[in-house]
């Protein structure tokens, strides 16, 4: 999967998450009629946030973004609905190459050289990813929930 789409997919993943997410706290704090869907959606919409700022630093990372449009694109994970935007900005401004840089040009320095190897690798990759997401996920439900 080139750049454009793996952005684009998480962008709007994490998007209808924050959509699923207010519906249950609608539902859990207007109707007062169940409290299911922010458990539900709360968790899922979680692992999505983790997910798309995972991405956001992979793509920092091998299209060489400027520190301002990571913290940018992480920033836009926060509000409701801002990662749709952030992302076809970013399609826009040619932030997101048709192909990944790293699976081709030699790395510098150790970030690049770790998303080097994950990229050229893409089945490792992608359990690593997984398990980075599973893993962070652990850690946030240990620290507990956003005030």
């Amino acid at each position: 999967m080139n750049p454009v789409r793996l952005y684009r997919l998480v962008a709007r993943a994490e998007a209808v998450t924050w959509a699923l997410l207010l519906t249950g706290m609608f539902l859990k704090y207007v109707t007062e009629t169940t409290e299911l869907g922010v458990q539900v959606f709360g968790m899922v919409h979680g692992v999505v946030f983790i997910a798309y700022c995972l991405t956001t630093v992979l793509l920092w990372i091998d299209q060489r973004w400027s520190l301002g449009r990571v913290a940018l694109g992480l920033l836009a994970a926060i509000p409701p609905f801002a990662t749709v935007p952030f992302e076809s900005y970013a399609e826009r401004a040619g932030l997101l190459g048709d192909t990944w840089r790293l699976r081709t040009e030699e790395p510098t320095g150790i970030l690049e050289k770790l998303a080097a190897w994950l990229l050229r690798r893409p089945a490792q990759g992608l359990l690593v990813g997984l398990l980075a997401v599973a893993g962070l996920t652990g850690v946030a439900l240990v620290v507990g929930p956003p005030a």
